[in-house]
């Protein structure tokens, strides 16, 4: 793959053109990369005070009694997003699913432990230790490369 950068003093903002003779799963996958944007900030809520979270600082999104909440380092906010839209608007190269009521942050996970039969275990930053379910192991493992 080749790439150029051309300085224009008369370009307002930046423009990507990709040049190719057919589309292929490389392209597709720097088109989604540059599509992608994930959000600089989320609200959480604790009472009625709002916090604004990055999203580098969370280190796991689940729900709990109909309820959306992410862990921080230092605490525990609800969010008024569902766990879909939190997945669509978060960075897929950080964040991943692990269940229908979870998603990790990859950044944040101290190691997965692959003895269990059919799961796996995971340790995070915190200390939490949760479980991929049986049906989200296959994409975990493909995000890992194993």
């Amino acid at each position: 793959m080749q790439i150029e950068i051309k300085i224009d003093e008369n370009c307002s903002e930046p423009k990507i053109i990709i040049v190719t003779d057919k589309l292929t799963e490389e392209v597709n996958r720097i088109m989604d990369l540059l599509s992608e944007k994930s959000p600089e900030m989320i609200a959480g809520f604790r009472n009625d005070i709002v916090e604004i979270i990055t999203p580098a600082d969370i280190i796991r999104i689940f729900t709990s009694n109909g309820k959306t909440i992410a862990t921080t380092n230092n605490e525990e906010l609800t969010l008024k997003h569902r766990l879909y839209e939190l997945e669509e608007r978060l960075s897929k190269n950080s964040f991943v699913r692990i269940s229908n009521s979870e998603i990790i942050n990859l950044k944040k996970v101290r190691n997965f432990d692959l003895s269990f039969a059919g799961t796996i275990c995971v340790k995070l930053s915190d200390g939490t230790i949760t479980y991929v379910s049986r049906r989200y192991v296959a994409k975990i493992k493909q995000v890992l490369g194993i």
